[in-house]
């Protein structure tokens, strides 16, 4: 019979793992300082280092979700490097919130761009992106900690509830010991051990086999066509193919949309941002980001290097069944076996911290928007209410770390009735369902256009509505309640387009109700 992957997962392998995690708990507490107030907690005190902040960006954004899923998603027949392209619409973004959106955000000392919002369009608004934020946190979160979770299935044996479960008990221990100091510096310690990883890696496959060898196997013939797994530049036209997302122009035209969202009005990443103590630092740890395409490139590199290392070295049945059931295992399963004893550990060990920071960093976020909706800014900051309310924003964290824990193990149940799906994919189309809605609140609160709250809340229902129809979550979610007929009839009846395209459909959609609201009603909520 042969010997199971977990089994090449030895005791010096768990040493270092524990070790390693010991070492992360103990320096994030002592990175952490004292947390006397609010401020302190989700802030850091605003004299957080640029370029801790930039580090921890890169190290929130490329998670174990990159780190497994880019060389899984090479690895697959049909896989190539055109998911490169979306870095080109993640460098055009951030460039525009560093010169845009990060001195209208300084104006005046807010705790994320739900505050600014608020303060633009009134309370309602406030309420609304928050609620937002919540869900879009819960879906694209949920699938990273999923990740994970199928990693140490593979390497450890656990089975992937109990995988679920410890990675949020631990995410919830780090964010209650420091607050966003904790979470920004763990970051910046799980992204130089993603560096070494990536390279250690690549430096043993391209060592074994050459790169010249590697680039001649991933020359390969799918369907009696060659196809180059190296290419990175697709220009298939949506009006050729709607459903293809790894393609230059969505990289240009939609993915901007996305990436402006995600690190100009996800807190996940803005709270980062505001740590920073002036405009100066925020725009320069916003900049510095985008060096994460070369972690993305290394990642593309060992997608290539393990897929010609599996036709030198044909891997058992049983394994190549594996692969060819979920591409997702075969980097851990490769780490595990190849990579020396005690350095699989490590790796594995920051694929695992990774998932907890990513998770860390969004319970912080959730604590902050939450408490600013449900409290209000001053009662937060209220003189001699410090203390006090740095201890409810960590029972707040605890309330979250559940609720995120819930979701991965249901968003599990779903995952194992389609087990082959892109996981990346699955991540940027998790956010598709509040990112548009967002951007066009922000669009809302930042155009010298009369806007109307109720008809940003109409468009935002029908944003999630539209997206719903689209995705197949919605349809997963029926076969499971046994509303089989109804799920086919929604997929039946919807028209083929990636999900990609609705960041700026729905910000459109959202915007275009708002100021249609307002000539409808003849009322005006904006305060431009």
């Amino acid at each position: 019979m042969e010997k199971p992957i977990h089994a090449f997962f030895t005791h010096w392998d768990w040493i270092v793992v524990i070790v390693y995690m010991l070492l992360t708990t103990w320096l994030g507490h002592k990175l952490s300082g004292k947390q006397a107030n609010i401020k302190d907690f989700f802030l850091g005190g605003k004299k957080i280092p640029w370029w801790a902040v930039s580090g921890s960006m890169i190290a929130t954004e490329i998670s174990a979700l990159t780190f497994i899923g880019v060389p899984g998603g090479v690895y697959a027949m049909s896989g190539d490097w055109t998911y490169l392209q979306w870095g080109l619409g993640s460098i055009i973004a951030r460039f525009a919130v560093a010169y845009w959106l990060v001195p209208l955000y300084y104006e005046k000392e807010i705790y994320s761009p739900y505050d600014f919002m608020g303060n633009r369009l009134g309370e309602g608004a406030r309420r609304l992106v928050t609620v937002l934020f919540s869900m879009g946190a819960i879906l694209g979160q949920s699938v990273r900690v999923l990740v994970t979770a199928i990693i140490l299935k593979v390497v450890t044996g656990m089975d992937v509830s109990v995988c679920i479960m410890i990675i949020g008990a631990i995410a919830v221990l780090w964010t209650f010991m420091g607050g966003m100091q904790t979470v920004i510096w763990t970051d910046v310690m799980q992204f130089c051990l993603f560096i070494f990883g990536g390279l250690l890696s690549l430096g043993i496959l391209a060592g074994q086999l050459g790169w010249e060898q590697i680039s001649v196997l991933n020359q390969v013939v799918v369907d009696g066509e060659h196809v180059n797994k190296l290419r990175w530049v697709d220009l298939t036209t949506p009006f050729q193919d709607p459903t293809l997302k790894y393609t230059l122009w969505v990289a240009l035209f939609a993915m901007p949309f996305q990436n402006f969202t995600a690190f100009g009005v996800d807190q996940l990443n803005t709270q980062r941002m505001f740590c920073c103590g002036n405009i100066k630092d925020a725009r320069k740890a916003m900049c510095w980001s985008s060096v994460s395409i070369l972690i993305t490139v290394l990642m593309l590199a060992v997608g290539a290097g393990l897929f010609a290392w599996y036709q030198v070295y044909v891997p058992a049945p049983e394994m190549s069944a594996s692969f060819a059931e979920n591409s997702n295992y075969v980097f851990p399963t490769w780490i595990t076996m190849e990579v020396p004893v005690g350095v699989s550990g490590l790796i594995l060990a920051g694929a695992f911290a990774a998932a907890i920071s990513s998770l860390d960093s969004i319970l912080a976020a959730l604590s902050q928007t939450s408490l600013s909706v449900i409290y209000g800014r001053e009662k937060l900051e209220e003189e001699g209410k410090g203390e006090e309310m740095v201890r409810l924003s960590r029972i707040v964290v605890c309330i979250w770390g559940i609720v995120l824990t819930g979701a991965g193990l249901l968003l599990w149940m779903v995952y194992q009735r389609n087990p082959d799906s892109d996981l990346i994919g699955l991540a940027f189309g998790m956010v598709a369902y509040t990112y548009g809605p967002l951007l066009g609140v922000l669009l809302a609160s930042i155009l010298p256009i009369r806007i109307n709250t109720k008809g940003l809340v109409v468009g935002t229902f029908a944003s999630v509505l539209l997206v719903s129809w689209f995705r197949p979550e919605l349809p997963m979610m029926l076969d499971l309640v046994g509303m089989t007929s109804f799920s086919e009839a929604l997929i039946n009846s919807r028209p083929p387009l990636t999900s990609e395209w609705f960041f700026p459909l729905n910000a459109s959609l959202t915007l275009i109700c708002g100021v249609l609201a307002a000539c409808v009603l003849k009322e005006d909520s904006s305060l431009n």
